[in-house]
């Protein structure tokens, strides 16, 4: 009988790209970045190790962006090393790293104030790992990491193709590919029956000549670099004013549903129940409340 695949990834994983940001570390293990929600070396037993995470945890950690020194694990307690890190476990995953040359994901723990969430940086190379005495006079391995190039997407074989040119001469235009999220218009159509498509802010109601007018907004935006859930637990039913001004930081809402930037309290049916950890992204990543205007 043939032995089962060991499954170690090395490298990118699909669809994730430097920048994307996670609300919490179990977001990064579910997008395959990193297999432990605690510890911070994801490796398997005799392999190179798959991913760090910096969280900012070890008294001899630099980081520099494009450089990191980064400390290994064992011997630590409350940020400060306490007995000598061996060989062992990530570390031997990290320096397995080192010897093959292969790449590393790297995840950061990004504080703000007293919230934080994580962001991937890139794929690394280890291009040193060293036994030596760390701040507290304990052996530690440390491991500087050099950040790589993203590969580039894979060729299509589709050429760019140049229009042949007008006796006008227009501008040049080209034939390129592009990605773009796809919208769920289901979820869009049930959060603004939802609310017979009024507004859950000024409870506007657009009538046209082919019905009601509302809009879905999506609470974290689907798009990079929010990478949002396209959930009705994300969306709100919104007229065109309050959508722009909602995505562009002028308001935003609190979990109890008041409203911040201007008056007012959310409306919210009784089958709409809202993740208050978007809410919570939207405060801290899009809300600008020293340009919050006054909107009616």
């Amino acid at each position: 009988m043939p032995a089962r695949p060991v499954p170690v990834h090395l490298g990118s994983v699909a669809g994730i790209r430097p920048g994307h940001e996670f609300l919490r570390r179990s977001e990064v293990k579910d997008a395959g970045l990193h297999r432990d929600l605690y510890r911070g070396i994801s490796s398997l037993k005799g392999f190179p190790a798959e991913a760090i995470v910096l969280s900012g945890g070890y008294e001899d950690d630099l980081d520099l962006g494009s450089v990191i020194l980064y400390t290994g694990e064992g011997g630590n307690q409350e940020g400060r090393q306490v007995a000598d890190q061996q060989l062992k476990g990530g570390n031997l995953a990290l320096h397995l790293s080192f010897e093959q040359q292969t790449p590393v994901r790297v995840i950061r723990k990004v504080r703000q104030g007293p919230d934080f969430f994580f962001q991937y940086a890139g794929l690394y190379l280890v291009t040193s790992s060293a036994a030596q005495v760390g701040r507290s006079g304990h052996q530690i391995w440390q491991f500087r990491l050099e950040l790589m190039d993203e590969p580039a997407l894979p060729d299509t074989g589709v050429a760019l193709v140049q229009e042949p040119a007008a006796t006008y001469e227009p501008a040049p235009r080209q034939l390129a590919l592009s990605s773009r999220v796809v919208r769920d218009t289901r979820l869009m159509r049930a959060v603004k029956e939802l609310y017979d498509f009024s507004c859950q802010v000024c409870a506007a109601r657009l009538p046209t000549p082919t019905g009601a007018y509302a809009e879905a907004a999506h609470i974290r935006g689907l798009g990079a670099p929010h990478h949002g859930p396209d959930r009705l637990d994300n969306l709100l039913c919104l007229c065109p004013n309050h959508h722009i001004t909602f995505d562009r930081g002028s308001w935003a809402v609190n979990d109890d549903g008041t409203l911040r930037g201007q008056p007012g309290r959310l409306t919210l049916a009784p089958a709409h129940e809202i993740n208050p950890l978007h809410l919570h992204y939207h405060r801290r990543r899009i809300y600008q409340p020293h340009q919050a205007p006054t909107l009616f």
